[in-house]
């Protein structure tokens, strides 16, 4: 390359990085306790021990009376179940539109009907999330940390870019330890950034989806979703009074997709239904296809399948980043990997901070080049 298309490079990957620092810190930081949320909630969420039991599961309908009797005024929102042991989890709210800081999901045995465990939208884990997730500004919040998330791509495709040239005269991974401590810092802001390349650049794309949710969702609902429940256009919504069976809903949607295994189901009027369906969506029975949703849409007062067609490739793509981002898909080695290469990208963001703040007084000291890019390729 030539010396102005280094500079080019080079201006590229100082001004994208420092607009989006600050902000990657603070997703790097939050996003740390966020890795093990599902352990951090084990232990601070207050579940009782399932009992030893040879009881018959109750009905759908049985164990969403329970939670309703327990919750007098609201609505049935969604109604999911644990992969690895016989619990029910039922949300509820006072509408089925209601914002998701007024949800109250509790978690019931299926064979006792017992409640196992209470999740609210509150406490320091919440507080993290809402931060990592949009910074408690909604969807402009959510925005913009998905225009951050470019920029960090940005950053790591032109700092690569910038890598062979800085480090021609060095063999790769040279870690100069007898120069100035700003030299140090350099060459291991550059391998470490090398080193975790890939992870960065997976974690950052993947978090720019997620920060599409809310439109993704808003698509899917004016295209596929409208499609599938054309024929209830000018019909009035259902009265949540007027719902008909949930566990009839769950019973047809099995039967139409056998192997498949209901994730969740989504009740009329909410973000992922109709205002006349159950959406029951399944999985499949594999690694992969667990993560691939396909929706079946029962009609809430008959019970009756109407539609079920697989999501449309944005919204898979969706559902395959919010995992894979948290590291979800490897159990507990994974989430020790994700841990462990946030930290040093933690490391990666403060040592640029600390090489750009200090590049004028580094400058004068002895043996230093004042130029970045000199200094990079001494």
């Amino acid at each position: 390359m030539t010396p102005r298309t280094i500079r080019v490079w080079f201006l590229v990957h100082k001004w994208s990085s420092l607009i989006c620092t600050a902000f990657l810190l603070m997703l790097c930081i939050t996003g740390l306790p966020l890795i093990f949320h599902e352990e951090i909630d084990h232990l601070t969420d207050g579940q009782k021990a399932l009992v030893a039991t040879d009881a018959p599961n109750k009905s759908l309908d049985e164990l969403m009376a329970i939670a309703l009797a327990s919750r007098p005024g609201e609505v049935g929102l969604f109604f999911s179940f644990d992969e690895d042991r016989p619990v029910a989890n039922i949300t509820t709210g006072p509408r089925p539109d209601v914002p998701g800081e007024l949800m109250t999901t509790q978690s019931f045995d299926m064979r006792t009907g017992e409640v196992v465990g209470v999740f609210t939208d509150e406490g320091v884990m919440h507080f993290i999330l809402q931060l990592h997730i949009d910074m408690f500004l909604g969807l402009p919040g959510m925005l913009f940390l998905g225009l951050m998330g470019l920029l960090a791509f940005v950053a790591t495709v032109s700092g690569v870019v910038l890598y062979a040239p800085f480090m021609r005269k060095l063999a790769f991974g040279t870690l100069r330890t007898t120069r100035s401590t700003r030299v140090k810092w350099l060459d291991y802001h550059n391998l470490l950034g090398i080193v975790t390349l890939a992870w960065v650049s997976v974690v950052g794309l993947t978090g720019v989806i997620n920060t599409l949710a809310t439109p993704i969702v808003q698509l899917w609902q004016a295209n596929d979703l409208a499609e599938m429940t054309a024929a209830y256009n000018g019909q009035d919504a259902v009265a949540p009074d007027k719902l008909g069976s949930i566990h009839a809903a769950v019973e047809a949607a099995r039967q139409a997709a056998p192997g498949n295994r209901v994730q969740f189901v989504g009740f009329p009027g909410g973000a992922f239904s109709s205002k006349h369906h159950y959406a029951v969506f399944l999985q499949g029975d594999t690694p992969l296809t667990e993560k691939l949703l396909t929706p079946a849409l029962v009609d809430a007062q008959t019970g009756e399948l109407t539609a079920m067609r697989p999501l449309p490739w944005y919204v898979q793509a969706l559902l395959m980043s919010q995992p894979l981002h948290f590291g979800d898909y490897g159990g507990l080695p994974m989430k020790i990997l994700w841990a462990i290469l946030d930290i040093i990208t933690i490391i990666i963001l403060g040592s640029g901070l600390y090489l750009w703040l200090g590049r004028r007084s580094n400058a004068r000291e002895p043996g230093m080049v004042a130029a970045p890019m000199a200094e990079a390729a001494e």
